[in-house]
């Protein structure tokens, strides 16, 4: 199985996609499931002096392209929510969200959404790793050479683990 994690954004649309192989005995060497492996991982930018709806349309085209090169099964993405103090983000990350659905939609995959807590707490073991905490686990389970940057990637990875411990019952 295929999951594509997604850390949605208007500036950074991070994505994972992590194939999960279920095999009878896991090997795990300092932290690394060899069942995961990381297919792809990278991030989609947009200009802020872009029109709004110009940048929009660069995430669905971003979008398509990993979708249609990677072939996932399945979707995973950040919830949305919203602190008080900072509405605005909340509904320009709804915007990138709603984009994000509307490819998943298009391919006919399902979306699967977490709470950034809930995926804190399925890779580290805390709801409140830090951004830095989240890069070097997601790094070791992987068994990347490096940490993933920017962060948002880490975060889209963390999606895709936390997708595929939840539907496998580790948490």
């Amino acid at each position: 199985m295929r999951v594509l994690g997604v850390d949605p954004g208007l500036q950074c649309v991070g994505y994972g996609v992590i194939e999960f192989t279920k095999q009878t005995s896991c090997i795990s060497v300092r932290g690394r499931d060899h069942r995961l492996k990381l297919v792809e991982a990278g991030f989609i930018k947009t200009c802020s002096k872009d029109k709004f709806t110009n940048r929009l349309n660069k995430i669905y085209n971003g979008l398509i392209q990993v979708f249609e090169a990677c072939k996932p099964d399945v979707v995973a993405i950040e919830e949305l929510y919203s602190h008080y103090k900072n509405p605005k983000t909340a509904i320009l990350m709804a915007h990138a969200r709603g984009v994000i659905c509307l490819v998943a939609a298009q391919h006919k995959l399902s979306v699967s959404g977490y709470a950034p807590k809930k995926v804190k707490n399925a890779v580290t073991g805390s709801g409140a790793a830090t951004k830095s905490q989240m890069q070097r686990v997601i790094k070791e389970t992987l068994g990347l050479k490096s940490v993933p940057e920017p962060h948002d990637v880490a975060d889209a990875l963390a999606m895709a683990i936390t997708h595929i411990n939840i539907i496998n019952r580790k948490i």
